[in-house]
């Protein structure tokens, strides 16, 4: 109920400063009003005596401090029993100084009040934006892994919000700690499991060419293929434990975009020539990315593969990039009949096999490329094109 009670308070607080304010500034100009009367009355009460000669001057005295012990204020007093009033004199014809100076003073202490509430506004805004400013660095520093020491903002409406706040950020770096532990043995894990394949696979590999050298079978051939599969399928493995683990080094370099997707073009050329699909890439102005440029030419070949191996005979694979302020784009789009609706959602998950899948396939082609391209502070995005085929998008931010 703190932050329920604290605002009560503070109002109640202030209703009861402001009632004390106008109560002193009440009694005080009740006070400044009596003084000044009592000095025009006595005024008038002199002039009037000195007005007159001095034998009948004691007369007129007692006669008037007589009518001033007798006067009782009478609201309802007929305006024609006052003299002053039968004569058209008002309160406002008297005393002008006096209801000038009482003007000045109630703007006064009006403007006063005025100022002080404006700086107490002003210093209550100012706390409250420090401690605003507090929780939001706190937060900032939290979301880039710094120092997560939650700052003592003191006590008030904000402090149930901090309490809450480093509670919901401890059990959160709790579950991420907990999740990267889990990770990180998974990892592990999978690369001690890709190790161990490592060494029957090769033992494997070599009686089977022995034997390919002795005899010629179809099973031979097979177990051939099988075994590639394998191979791939335990180097796969071990490249994606180096990601998880973040022991995947990655040399940073000014990559010129043109080369990179040469390179990656011409390293598939056989593959392109045996399903007679063409490669196009358009050569636009120089450009260049901060990148690795083998990991980044294996991430871009991925994309390459994925768009032949879905592209009829005849068919063309396009490669186009340009540049603006925030990114570098790459795109590359193929002239088949696009990604399966079911499937793009999941395309780029490990060891997802969508419905028109290859048969060699182990479904980590474009979950790589989508790692690789991601650590080097790029995003991998794929859609379909209006006009029919697959199009993956590359952004490279600088």
């Amino acid at each position: 109920m703190t932050h329920r009670k604290n605002p009560a308070i503070l109002a109640i607080l202030i209703l009861s400063v402001s009632l004390l304010s106008a109560s002193v500034t009440a009694a005080w100009l009740t006070k400044y009003y009596d003084h000044a009367y009592t000095q025009a009355l006595g005024f008038v009460c002199q002039s009037v005596i000195e007005s007159v000669d001095d034998a009948a001057a004691f007369n007129v005295e007692q006669t008037v401090l007589s009518a001033l012990k007798q006067f009782q204020y009478d609201p309802g007093m007929p305006e024609k029993q006052n003299l002053l009033a039968s004569y058209g004199y008002r309160q406002s014809a008297f005393m002008q100084s006096v209801k000038d100076s009482g003007r000045l003073l109630i703007l006064l202490v009006t403007a006063t009040g005025g100022i002080l509430f404006f700086i107490a506004a002003c210093l209550w805004h100012r706390r409250e934006t420090a401690r605003i400013n507090g929780l939001t660095d706190y937060l900032e520093r939290v979301n880039t892994s710094r120092d997560g020491s939650l700052l003592q903002v003191g006590e008030g409406a904000l402090a149930r919000l901090q309490d809450e706040i480093y509670k919901t950020v401890t059990a959160l770096q709790q579950s991420k700690d907990t999740a990267l532990a889990a990770k990180h043995n998974f990892a592990e894990n999978l690369y001690n499991i890709a190790h161990q394949l490592k060494t029957p696979i090769t033992s494997i590999s070599l009686s089977v060419q022995m034997l390919c050298h002795e005899m010629s079978s179809e099973h031979l051939v097979r177990i051939t293929g099988q075994l590639g599969r394998l191979t791939r399928l335990e180097e796969a493995l071990l490249l994606l434990s180096r990601i998880d683990t973040g022991t995947l080094t990655l040399e940073r370099t000014e990559v010129d975009v043109f080369t990179l997707l040469m390179l990656a073009a011409e390293n598939l050329q056989q593959l392109f020539l045996e399903k007679n699909i063409t490669v196009e890439i358009s050569e636009a102005e120089e450009m260049s990315i901060s990148a690795d440029m083998d990991w980044t030419m294996e991430a871009v070949m991925n994309l390459l593969k994925n768009c032949l191996e879905h592209t009829p005979p005849g068919g063309s694979v396009y490669c186009a990039y340009e540049q603006n302020p925030l990114y570098t784009l790459i795109r590359i789009q193929d002239t088949g009949s696009g990604f399966v609706k079911e499937d793009l959602p999941h395309i780029f998950e490990r060891f997802y096999r969508g419905k028109d899948a290859a048969g060699g396939g182990v479904g980590i082609g474009l979950a790589l490329s989508k790692a690789i391209i991601e650590r080097q502070n790029g995003i991998l995005s794929a859609r379909n094109l209006p006009a029919g085929g697959a199009c993956f998008e590359i952004r490279f931010y600088r």
